[in-house]
């Protein structure tokens, strides 16, 4: 009975994984890893066969693995010495696979990178174009899977990363100065992250739509009143809080509350109702500019603090102090993304970011599994627990029957035009086969890719055949 409740468990957190249910996306990244692995040599020998749907989950779960047990290095995961003996990642995969798998990731189709490398410096260039289309997707999922409680909150969150890109931002408020810049709409509630987007930097297609403003136009991006609905009250900090922002969130149904600098454009300049400088701490002056109430009080430590808070001041206007309460569930999705987090460095940008999109649906994925175990009244396990139950669950995944264990072989291994012929007649080299990995002259005509020739061990019809298995 106990093993039955623990497979349920485990069946609870995959279906609570997003990642996991996006098998399609799942299909198109291991078909641009395999697409990429090809094209470089040296990355195909080491990968040896084609990544599979299992693989590619296993895959993930080791990642997730190594953000829960923090060592060293990647090989350390396999050593097998007194001091590093670790069964888990070896009962998963080889230390060699992982390492292939992580030099073939690639989340987006060479060709379309190729075809965007030619646009670069010009308008029609796309930054984010290696990040897609899991980007897309990972975001789509987060809308889908849960609604946000009435309390949401907007803030900046960086992913640390040393790549020399023009993504690359500094924040020097931020724990992490040197990273990605990504605007992040999270449930106050409970931290679960519904939406995002990443920050592209300056360019002049950017100034030409962020006429109102950096702070404006991210809140707008992130505020979709047709998939979030209205009603909402938004929690923001001095970068974003403005007159106009607030009036048009308004205009939308959605209140709003944040911290004011008083030198921002449409701040109330009269100093009648304004505290004097000796005031006692807790004292309040407040001014109401048609829809909008401006808010003065002495905080606990004597400062002067500006505020903007809802519409109706009697009966929605928040407490002293409730607007950093509401605030923190961008930093607490932070936090509870940085207790077990799976970035690690890489010499690929793209990676830190698939690295990160692994990361906010586990911590989406928990929080659900909160939500569900809630409404059951059921006891909901920590984080540990969760990953520890989503990590056997994605190593032990087994493809069901619809679902192909490796993908169908690239448009280019049709088999038309496509004929063996010798490395060199002259030479006695040979190359590892692409299947069966025995060494063999003979290499494909188009695929330029080695494979067995003989009447025993035809590797290069079952190739082209699809039959790579």
């Amino acid at each position: 009975m106990a093993e039955e409740d623990r497979k349920k468990d485990l069946h609870l957190a995959l279906v609570a994984f997003p990642l996991a249910l996006m098998i399609d996306v799942c299909q198109t990244i291991i078909q641009n890893s395999n697409t990429y692995a090809a094209e470089h040599l040296e990355t195909a020998r080491r990968l040896r066969q084609e990544i599979s749907l299992k693989d590619f989950f296993s895959f993930i779960s080791v990642v997730i693995y190594m953000g829960l047990v923090n060592l060293p290095s990647v090989s350390d995961y396999w050593n097998g010495s007194r001091l590093y003996g670790i069964r888990f990642p070896a009962s998963v995969m080889s230390c060699r696979k992982f390492q292939a798998m992580s030099s073939a990731l690639h989340l987006s189709d060479p060709k379309v990178d190729a075809e965007n490398a030619k646009n670069k410096g010009t308008p029609s260039f796309d930054r984010l174009c290696k990040v897609k289309p899991l980007y897309d997707q990972i975001r789509e999922g987060c809308k889908s899977f849960y609604q946000p409680h009435q309390n949401i909150a907007i803030d900046e969150r960086m992913v640390a990363s040393k790549a020399r890109i023009c993504l690359k931002q500094y924040q020097k408020e931020k724990p992490t100065k040197w990273g990605y810049k990504l605007f992040v709409l999270a449930d106050s509630l409970n931290a679960y992250t519904w939406d995002f987007f990443i920050y592209e930097g300056k360019s002049p297609v950017a100034q030409s739509q962020q006429n109102k403003g950096l702070s404006y136009e991210s809140v707008m991006a992130l505020i979709d009143e047709k998939v979030l609905g209205s009603g909402y009250k938004l929690y923001v900090d001095n970068f974003y809080t403005s007159p106009m922002l607030f009036r048009d969130l308004l205009q939308r149904n959605i209140s709003a509350c944040g911290t004011i600098r008083n030198n921002r454009v449409g701040f109330p300049q009269t100093t009648r109702n304004r505290l004097p400088k000796n005031a006692p701490r807790g004292s309040i002056r407040w001014k109401r500019d048609n829809q909008l109430l401006f808010v003065q009080w002495k905080d606990t430590r004597g400062t002067d603090v500006f505020l903007v808070p809802f519409r109706k001041w009697r009966s929605d206007c928040p407490e002293e102090g409730e607007d950093r309460r509401h605030m923190g569930g961008v930093d607490m999705s932070d936090a509870l993304i940085g207790y077990y987090s799976v970035l690690r460095k890489t010499r690929k940008w793209y990676r830190s970011l698939f690295f990160h999109f692994v990361d906010i649906a586990v911590v989406n994925a928990f929080i659900i599994h909160q939500q569900l175990a809630a409404m059951q009244s059921k006891r909901a396990k920590n984080q540990r627990e969760f990953r520890e139950a989503l990590i056997q669950e994605l190593a032990d995944w087994v493809p069901p029957p619809d679902v192909p264990a490796a993908p169908v072989p690239p448009a280019s291994h049709h088999p038309a035009g496509h004929t063996p012929k010798h490395i060199k007649p002259s030479s006695k080299v040979r190359r590892r086969c692409r299947m069966c990995h025995q060494k063999t002259p003979v290499i494909c005509s188009v695929c330029d890719l080695p494979f067995c020739f003989i009447p025993k061990r035809d590797c290069f019809s079952r190739w082209h055949d699809g039959n790579n298995l």
